[in-house]
């Protein structure tokens, strides 16, 4: 396949990848990924054994993978871009030579992150802007499909213009990392429901901020997190309720004292002076520091 029809693979495999990450929000299956788009007539899947992957259909790499943790990789954020390891210590390994040529090409890849075991998050389009053969990597930069100069790659790779926004987009998507894997360890640490109703359906709760995370003391650490249904995450952002120290819900007076549907009384009155479910570990259980501050801006906003 020519450098063209390997062009039209990689932006059908992007539009592919934009309708599953509709369809899956929470993370996208390593199934759907093996098996892939139907692309004129030919299969081409998206995943692969190894963490550079080449489908029979293109010359290059097309995707590649990092999961967090693995101890054989040393992947990474370092700096402004992601640091990926060489496949083994052989510099001259194929996969190795084809990030090298889409380097020199500008050719888009796609970026697979493991979000926890099963699932995916993905970028795309990322280009290899960097290689270090001494330290056996290289350097990933993600972009923005959504930009228009995105349809023609490799037109403006070396401009000023579009490193700084390379380097803002990969930014951005470490931050985006960086809060699904908050959402993933809150979820894990209260067993997946909701710590006020203990509603159980993955797909309506939310790891929420004890202290918002662009404070100071808003990291994104379990002990700052509570699993919390969308209402439950909506009512306590609003300071409708709150969890006080010691754990107990206290629900908002005026709210208390509104008369409204079986909503109001089920799901926030009814909560008053509850306590919440913790997680098993210590650890992981809400900051009582936090849980204060975050207490005494609830009693300003009553």
């Amino acid at each position: 396949m020519d450098e063209q029809g390997d062009l039209r693979v990689r932006l059908a495999a992007f539009a592919w990848l934009a309708e599953q990450v509709e369809r899956y929000p929470d993370g996208l299956p390593p199934s759907i990924l093996e098996e892939g788009l139907v692309f004129e007539g030919s299969r081409v899947p998206l995943l692969g054994p190894q963490g550079i992957f080449k489908p029979r259909v293109c010359e290059i790499p097309l995707s590649i993978t990092t999961i967090p943790g693995n101890p054989n990789y040393d992947d990474g954020m370092e700096g402004d871009y992601l640091r990926y390891s060489y496949r083994g210590t052989d510099v001259m390994h194929p996969d190795n030579v084809g990030l090298r040529v889409a380097r020199e090409r500008h050719v888009p890849l796609v970026l697979f992150y493991r979000l926890r075991p099963g699932y995916y998050t993905c970028a795309r389009p990322v280009f290899i802007v960097g290689d270090d053969p001494d330290h056996l990597c290289f350097s990933v930069a993600v972009d923005d499909v959504a930009q228009p100069e995105a349809q023609e790659f490799g037109t403006y790779v070396g401009e000023d213009r579009a490193e700084i926004r390379r380097q803002y987009v990969t930014a951005s998507f470490r931050r985006r990392l960086h809060q699904q894997a908050f959402r993933e360890q809150v979820l894990n640490a209260y067993r997946e429901q909701c710590s006020l109703c203990r509603l159980r359906h993955r797909e309506l709760l939310d790891a929420a901020h004890i202290v918002a995370d662009a404070e100071n003391e808003g990291d994104p650490v379990v002990s700052n997190g509570l699993a919390l249904c969308k209402l439950h995450h909506a009512a306590f952002d609003s300071f409708f309720l709150t969890v006080r120290p010691d754990y107990t819900i206290e629900v908002r007076r005026s709210i208390l004292d509104e008369s409204d549907g079986p909503m109001l009384r089920v799901g926030l009155k009814e909560m008053h002076d509850q306590l919440i479910q913790l997680p098993r570990s210590r650890v992981d259980r809400p900051d009582p520091a936090r849980l204060q501050s975050r207490y005494e801006r609830f009693l300003r906003a009553s």
